[in-house]
C-alpha cells in the first residue's frame, strides 16, 4: 500500500519514518477457547427439534390410547345394551315364553355373539355357599390368559355392586362392564359379563409411538447433516470477517471480504469491508500525519540547537540567539496548539452550536479582521437571520481565513468579508485580490501540512494548519469549505453551512 506524503522544501530535513512494530495476531494463542457460532446455532436447532419431535410422539400416543379408551367404552356399552334388550324382548325357543332361569337365557344369547379377540362374553351364576358357575364363549386364539379361568377376579366382578370396573392383574388390565339378572324364585342370582383385555390396542398405539420415536432419530440426523453443512455456508463471511480481521496488520490493510448475496451476512461483509476503508484511510492519514508533525517540528528544533551551540560570549550574538530561539519556540508552540485544535476536531463536542445572529457575528469578525493588517477592508454585506452555529468556532475560522488573505497581499489590496443566503443554505466568505491559488494546489491547500507547489506570498510563515482547521470547523458544523476564484483576481474562501442544519 503506498501513502502520500506532504512535499518538503529539502531532502536533508525530512528523516526516514521508521517502520511500526506490527503483531501478527493470526499466530497469538487465544487466551480462551469459545465454542463456535456453528455447533451452537446446530445444538440449538437439535434441541428445538428432538422437543417438538418427542412432543409430536407423544401427544400422537396420547391421542391413540384415547381412541383405545373410546373403542372399548363403546364396546361396552353396547354389548351390555344389546343383551339387556335381549333380556326384556328374548324368549324361551322352548315353549315361547319368557326366560325364568337365566342359565338358558344366557347360554343362548352366548350361543349367538361373536367376541372379538380382545374381548370375553360371559354368563355367570351362583346359589349361595355353591362354586361361581360360568358360561364361556370361548376361542382359542386369545394372547392373553382369559378372565374365566381366573375364578378369583370373576368373583370379585360378580360380587361388585358397580356395573363397570378395571381389573388390575398380574397378567394385564381388564376392563368389564355386567348386567345383573333379575331371577325368578327358586333359581340363582346371575349376571352377564362383558371383559376387555386393552393390552393389545395400547401396545399398537405403543409401536406407533416407538416407531415416531424411529422416525425422529432418523430425522435429528439428517437434520444434523444438513443443518451442519448450511449453517457452514450461512457462517463461511463470518469465518472470513474472522480470518481477514487475524490477518490485518498495521502494514497491511488491503485485504477486503468477498460479498455474495444480498442477506444480513452479506450486509456484515459490506460493513466489515468499509470499516476497513477507514482503517486503511485513518492509518494512511495516521503515518502522513506523523512524517509531517516531525518534518514541521523538527525544522524549529533543528535551528534552536544550532544557534544554541554556536551561541558564543559576545552580548549582541547572545541577544540575537534568544531572539532567534523565542521566535521558533513560539512557532513550535503555535504548532503545538494547531495540532491541539486538530485532534479534538475529532470529539464530538468539538461544536457547540446555539441560536446566533448571522449578521452581527459577521460585522464582528470584519471588526476584528481589521486589525490584522493595513488593507482596503471592505464590509460584503451579511444575512440577517438567526442560526444554530459556534460563534467562537466560526470567528475562528473566518479570522483564520482573513489572517490568509492578508499574508497573500499587499498594503492596498481589497479583502472583502460579509454572508450571504441561498435556497438550502449559508455561506460565509472571506475574497481578496491577491495572486490567487494554482489549479494544481487547489485540493491539497486544506490538508494538514500542506501548501502550494507556488507559494501566493512570501510573508505566508505559517505550519501548513491554518487551512486545515478552518476545513474542521466547516465539517464540525455538518457544512463544508470551497475555493473560488474572486472576480477580478485572487481567491475566495467560502464556508458553507446548510441552512436546515442550522436553523
Amino acid at each position: 500500500m503506498t501513502t502520500t506524503t506532504a512535499p518538503a522544501a529539502t531532502t536533508e530535513d525530512r528523516a526516514t519514518t521508521a517502520p511500526a512494530a506490527t503483531t501478527d495476531v493470526s499466530t497469538a494463542d487465544p487466551v480462551r477457547r469459545w465454542v463456535s457460532a456453528r455447533l451452537r446455532i446446530m445444538l440449538w436447532l437439535l434441541l428445538v427439534m428432538a422437543v417438538a419431535l418427542v412432543a409430536v410422539a407423544a401427544a400422537t400416543r396420547s391421542v391413540l390410547l384415547r381412541d383405545v379408551d373410546h373403542r372399548i367404552n363403546g364396546l361396552l356399552v353396547q354389548e351390555t345394551s344389546e343383551f339387556a334388550n335381549f333380556v326384556e324382548q328374548g324368549v324361551n325357543p322352548e315353549n315361547g315364553e319368557k326366560f325364568t332361569d337365566p342359565q338358558p337365557l344366557l347360554r343362548l344369547f352366548l350361543v349367538r355373539q361373536h367376541a372379538d379377540p380382545d374381548e370375553e362374553l360371559l354368563g355367570l351364576s351362583q346359589r349361595p355357599g355353591d362354586p361361581l358357575h360360568r358360561l364361556v364363549q370361548d376361542r382359542e386364539d386369545r394372547p392373553y390368559r382369559p378372565l374365566a379361568q381366573d375364578v378369583p377376579s370373576l368373583q370379585t366382578v360378580f360380587d361388585s355392586p358397580h356395573p363397570t370396573g378395571t381389573l388390575d392383574r398380574p397378567q394385564g388390565e381388564v376392563r368389564w362392564a355386567k348386567v345383573t339378572i333379575e331371577s325368578a324364585p327358586g333359581h340363582p342370582p346371575a349376571a352377564f359379563v362383558v371383559a376387555i383385555h386393552p393390552e393389545g390396542e395400547q401396545d399398537k398405539a405403543n409401536d406407533v409411538f416407538t416407531m415416531l420415536l424411529a422416525i425422529s432419530g432418523v430425522a435429528l440426523l439428517m437434520t444434523t447433516g444438513i443443518g451442519w453443512a448450511v449453517a457452514g455456508r450461512i457462517l463461511q463471511p463470518v469465518r472470513l470477517v474472522r480470518t481477514t480481521a487475524a490477518q490485518l496488520t498495521e502494514q497491511d490493510l488491503t485485504r477486503r471480504i468477498p460479498v455474495e448475496g444480498r442477506d444480513d451476512i452479506a450486509a456484515l461483509a459490506e460493513t466489515f469491508n468499509a470499516m476497513l476503508d477507514r482503517l486503511e484511510r485513518a492509518f494512511a492519514a495516521q503515518r502522513e500525519f506523523v512524517d509531517d508533525a516531525g518534518h514541521e517540528l523538527r525544522t524549529p528544533i533543528t535551528i534552536v540547537r544550532g544557534h544554541l551551540e554556536l551561541m558564543g560570549d559576545d552580548p549582541g550574538e547572545r541577544e540575537e540567539t534568544v531572539r532567534i530561539v523565542m521566535e521558533e519556540l513560539d512557532r513550535m508552540s503555535r504548532i503545538v496548539e494547531d495540532l491541539l485544535l486538530l485532534a479534538k476536531a475529532e470529539r464530538p463536542d468539538f461544536v457547540t452550536p446555539e441560536p446566533v445572529q448571522l449578521g452581527e457575528l459577521t460585522a464582528d469578525v470584519f471588526v476584528k479582521a481589521r486589525a490584522l493588517g493595513e488593507r482596503d477592508w471592505a464590509f460584503a454585506g451579511a444575512v440577517d437571520a438567526e442560526v444554530r452555529l459556534d460563534a467562537q468556532r466560526i470567528t475562528q475560522a473566518m479570522v483564520q481565513l482573513a489572517q490568509n488573505a492578508v499574508q497573500h497581499t499587499i498594503p492596498g489590496q481589497r479583502v472583502a468579508i460579509g454572508s450571504r443566503s441561498h435556497d438550502d443554505r449559508i455561506e460565509l466568505f472571506v475574497a481578496d485580490s491577491g495572486p490567487g491559488v494554482q489549479p494544481q494546489d487547489a485540493d491539497v491547500i486544506f490538508e494538514r501540512f500542506r501548501r502550494g507547489t507556488a507559494r501566493r506570498g512570501s510573508r505566508a510563515t505559517g505550519a501548513g494548519l491554518g487551512l486545515a482547521i478552518v476545513k474542521a470547523i466547516a465539517e464540525g458544523h455538518g457544512g463544508h469549505v470551497e475555493l473560488r476564484t474572486t472576480e477580478g483576481g485572487g481567491a475566495t474562501f467560502v464556508l458553507v453551512l446548510e441552512r436546515e442544519a442550522n436553523l
